[in-house]
């Protein structure tokens, strides 16, 4: 991951803006510690901090056209750079190795219609010094962030990072996933409109085997890399797949030729903790090179306002996840490694998480995963992206590829529901389309773990122990006077915004932030599926019902084993047929 900067159609273009530029630009250095690059034009500026992960001997930025009258910054892995340079061989020279720089002769050829072209993960501007127009475009779901602002004198920033502008600009805002910003039109407009963005159900059938190759050929394409590379490993089933589909390929990539067939291959957690458990088990049977990072709870509260500062957010859950994940980034960037493959996403176009076994029909489960999908960039995007950046550590995510999300979101989702008679637990599609002799089926089964719960229970009890003791009673009470907009409903959450407000003191970062009700991950709207979820104020994964880690591995699938949601369903009502341990009805258990 690479850090851009561009301020546009500025007043002022002295020396000393200049120099704030630079100033601003450099915040973004975690993310490029290789390299930096200006271009000016008399008020337009356009920054990169440079993450060398493709060619790093070529492809410094900024990058030009063959007259140099074209120019951009970008963040981002292009997957069909090599055919797009090839389509283009006899129009454009091109200069460097960079992936990037196929944005140039597609925005010649093409004008501004050109970003559904590219097969990959970016944010770019891209600035016209003929025309002094400029236009700027962020991936499909916004794996790579984005932030849009007006300076006071009315010109344009935009930023990977709320870090690198919110000094100064008075009002600013996410850039929105799969959208383009055109000076010559005013605007902002989609240029990603697939079929489930209306949330309209499908009626496609389930296709194993098209699932199958669709993530295979999301995980190969991936490997584009001329640097040392790995795997996180957590041992549940989508980092498991990713390991290894990575490791059965890996072969047959380029970088086999220049690093070997060996995989490394990480995992973090406290001692004992559930993943460290699960991760070496799927690492032997894989034959990686493993790495197990273990930290301690005061480890991570003593990185709390650092995660806050990078990950830009108060929000519980991803502030939770995102600090382990911060401190085994800083563990793998030292041994080397600048490129990490990761699992992010399945949960969200699956139904994984454990709430989705209470969604009363099939309309309500794809509208859910709509909602997900579309929420993404606000939290595990956001997450892997700068809990790993804030280290100079690129993550891919395959899972989010765009022709794995079509298929995933074209399924008839009555494939994806949750039924213990026909034998389906969470991901059941994902499951079977990987159940072959290749995969262990208790891998293939292991239940999901919300990622701040599988590195060890003990985390969410520290923190909230810890931050009960920073946040008196009276201080609650003022909660509401004190954080109006988005109000902490718990001592946790009051804690991380204190951190945060002083960090980000403006309004419009505040806002950039998603709030609401949640359980186990869940939008605001899938609360209603169960009454009894509208009594809680914790995230928590382990307060659904049907959780239960000490769970045989088929528990689910046969309603057996504690706290298991007995028959699998939820009806309208959110009441499951029959009873478990933990209440039959969808009650939450004691955190």
């Amino acid at each position: 991951m690479c850090g851009i900067l561009a301020v546009l159609g500025c007043a002022d273009w002295s020396q000393a803006k200049r120099a704030r530029v630079l100033s601003c630009s450099r915040r973004l250095k975690h993310r490029g510690p290789d390299w930096s690059g200006l271009f000016q034009c008399e008020g337009n500026f356009l920054a990169q901090q440079r993450l060398s992960v493709v060619s790093p001997l070529s492809g410094d930025q900024p990058l030009y056209n063959e007259d140099r009258t074209v120019v951009v910054v970008a963040n981002g892995e292009i997957y069909n750079h090599k055919k797009i340079r090839k389509q283009f061989a006899a129009k454009h020279t091109f200069t460097t190795g960079s992936d990037c720089e196929v944005i140039i002769p597609l925005y010649e050829e093409y004008g501004e219609n050109f970003v559904n072209m590219l097969d990959g993960v970016f944010s770019f501007v891209l600035y016209d010094t003929r025309n002094k127009t400029y236009m700027a475009a962020r991936d499909a779901v916004g794996v790579n962030p984005l932030y849009f602002g007006r300076g006071s004198d009315g010109s344009v920033w935009i930023a990977s990072e709320m870090k690198a502008l919110h000094e100064d600009c008075p009002k600013f805002e996410l850039f929105p996933p799969g959208s383009l910003y055109s000076s010559a039109a005013g605007g902002f407009r989609r240029w990603y409109n697939p079929q489930w963005f209306d949330e309209h159900v499908p009626a496609t059938a389930y296709q194993p085997l098209v699932l199958r190759e669709a993530f295979e050929k999301a995980v190969i394409k991936r490997l584009m890399t001329d640097v040392p590379f790995g795997v996180l490993l957590s041992g549940g089933l989508d980092s498991s797949l990713v390991a290894s589909v990575t490791k059965r390929h890996l072969i047959e990539t380029e970088a086999a030729k220049k690093f070997g067939t060996e995989l490394h291959s990480f995992v973090v957690g406290l001692e004992g903790s559930p993943d460290l458990k699960a991760a070496r088990e799927v690492a032997d049977y894989l034959g990686t090179i493993h790495h197990e990072f273990h930290f301690t709870v005061q480890d991570g509260i003593d990185a709390i306002e650092e995660v806050i500062y990078h990950n830009e957010t108060y929000d519980v859950t991803t502030i939770r996840a995102s600090t382990p994940m911060f401190l085994m980034a800083r563990k793998i960037k030292a041994l080397g490694v600048k490129m990490v493959l990761s699992g992010e996403g399945s949960d969200e176009l699956l139904g994984g998480y454990l709430y989705f076994h209470f969604a009363p029909n099939k309309e309500e489960f794809h509208k859910e995963t709509c909602r997900k999908v579309k929420a993404l960039h606000q939290y595990d995007c956001l997450r892997a992206n700068k809990a790993t950046s804030a280290w100079g550590l690129e993550v891919r995510v395959p899972f989010l590829d765009k022709e794995f999300i079509d298929v995933a979101m074209s399924m008839d989702p009555e494939w994806k529901l949750y039924d213990a008679d026909l034998g389906r637990i969470e991901k059941w599609v994902l499951r079977k389309a990987f159940d072959d002799e290749k995969e262990p089926r208790h891998i293939l089964y292991r239940q999901k773990e919300q990622f701040s719960d599988g590195v060890g229970y003990n985390w969410i009890d520290g923190l909230k122990a810890f931050t009960e003791q920073q946040v008196t009673d009276e201080m609650m009470k003022g909660a509401a006077e004190e954080y109006p907009y988005n109000t902490p409903v718990n001592k946790e959450a009051y804690y991380y915004r204190m951190i945060f407000e002083r960090l980000y003191p403006q309004e419009s970062a505040r806002e950039t932030v998603p709030w609401g009700p949640s359980i186990a991950c869940s939008t605001p709207a899938a609360i209603e599926w169960v009454a009894q979820w509208k009594a809680s104020n914790d995230p928590s994964g382990r307060l659904i019902a049907s959780h239960n880690d000490a769970a045989p591995a088929h528990a689910h699938a046969n309603g057996n084993g504690n706290g298991a949601v007995a028959n699998g369903k939820a009806n309208g009502n959110g009441t499951a047929n029959g009873n478990a341990n933990a209440n039959a009805n969808g009650t939450l258990v004691p955190c």
